[in-house]
């Protein structure tokens, strides 16, 4: 029997990745990364407006899996108004998440569709790659970020 929750979350992140958020180039970005994960070809690129240490806008293009493509938008609609030491932290979380399992509800909040990704090790990259990517453009390391 599928449990409720594990086909909800599936049906979140197949609604991100059909109808991704955020999913254009941000005119007047400020910071940009590139994303890539040579194991299955996922490529995206992260566009930033940071003002005042504040996420005032973030968008994204390039493809991927359904996962990676879900983590994207769902990263994007998340970071909206954080600040880059709040990104940090929650960036945190979510790798620990993905990685082990481990949920903190209250810091991941919707994010936590993406718990399950912990029982599949070869998707974790595809789940990761946004978020090393956004984490590029905040620290404007000025190459592209690769998951191998």
């Amino acid at each position: 029997m599928i449990d409720p929750l594990h086909e909800l979350y599936q049906e979140v992140i197949l609604d991100h990745s059909q109808n991704p958020r955020n999913f254009q180039k941000l005119e007047g970005a400020n910071k940009m990364a590139e994303g890539y994960n040579p194991l299955c070809g996922d490529r995206f690129t992260v566009f930033v407006k940071l003002e005042n240490d504040v996420i005032r806008d973030i968008s994204f293009q390039g493809s991927g899996c359904a996962i990676s493509k879900a983590a994207a938008s769902m990263m994007t609609a998340n970071l909206k108004g954080k600040t880059t030491a709040e990104v940090r932290r929650l960036f945190a979380e979510y790798r620990t998440m993905i990685t082990t399992g481990e949920l903190n509800r209250d810091a991941m909040g919707k994010l936590a569709v993406f718990a399950g990704v912990h029982h599949f090790p070869g998707r974790v990259k595809c789940a990761v790659l946004p978020w090393h990517a956004v984490a590029a453009a905040l620290e404007d390391q000025g190459k592209p970020v690769s998951t191998e």
